[in-house]
């Protein structure tokens, strides 16, 4: 059996990354693909748990590399129970965020060593990269108001915008550190404007998919 595809959405705040993973999910399925929704942090029972501790509470509350010594945990479970075993089985998977999340948020914006994010890399993935990463790619300031929205009309409590009060400098420097990865690895990452309408961007996307991996193909994983 050939192994699946593994598809990862990502990008700065507001872009859009939960309302056209489940779009494309659903578009596959419609081609008799048998898909996998995820996310990060999360995706697995022991990620979910940690998801919390990395979107909720105090800006300051974890130091850049705490911050990503949780990650590369929640990763480690996620990839281990989640993303290897559909892969295995033949299933594509499509994650709302993955190691570029990493190297943008901790590494670019943050500021960690991006040598000691390869070596956790190194340890969490074992080789596994996605075979697309699609970035939607948006200013800042359009993400944050976006972000904004989401926030309010969430459940309460819910309170996952840690992130979104990091400022403006910080989330300038994390679209460019997106746009920096896609302009080094471009055959793996394609940009997509996420400021085109909602329905313009999913025929974006699946435009991307098709061209870069035609159901059928061997995954090459």
């Amino acid at each position: 059996m050939a192994r699946g595809r593994f598809i990862t959405l990502e990008g700065g705040e507001g872009g859009g990354k939960s309302t056209q993973l489940r779009r494309l999910a659903r578009h596959l399925r419609g081609q008799g693909i048998d898909v996998v929704e995820t996310r990060e942090p999360g995706g697995a029972a022991g990620a979910e748990a940690i998801r919390p501790l990395l979107t909720q509470g105090d800006v300051a509350r974890w130091d850049v590399l705490s911050e990503t010594l949780l990650l590369a945990a929640a990763r480690r479970n996620h990839v281990e129970q989640t993303i290897r075993p559909a892969l295995d089985a033949g299933r594509w998977v499509i994650s709302d965020r993955f190691i570029d999340s990493t190297r943008a948020y901790q590494g670019g914006a943050r500021g960690l060593d991006p040598a000691v994010i390869a070596t956790l890399e190194g340890w969490v993935l074992d080789g596994l990269m996605p075979d697309l990463t699609v970035i939607l790619d948006l200013p800042p300031e359009t993400g944050l108001v976006r972000a904004g929205r989401r926030i309010e009309t969430a459940a309460p409590g819910a309170g996952e915008d840690r992130f979104e009060r990091m400022g403006i400098d910080f989330h300038q420097a994390l679209r460019q550190a997106f746009l920096a990865i896609a302009a080094a690895e471009p055959a793996r990452c394609a940009v997509v404007d996420a400021t085109a309408d909602i329905d313009a961007v999913e025929i974006a996307i699946r435009e991307v998919v098709a061209g870069r991996l035609a159901p059928g193909q061997d995954a090459g994983l």
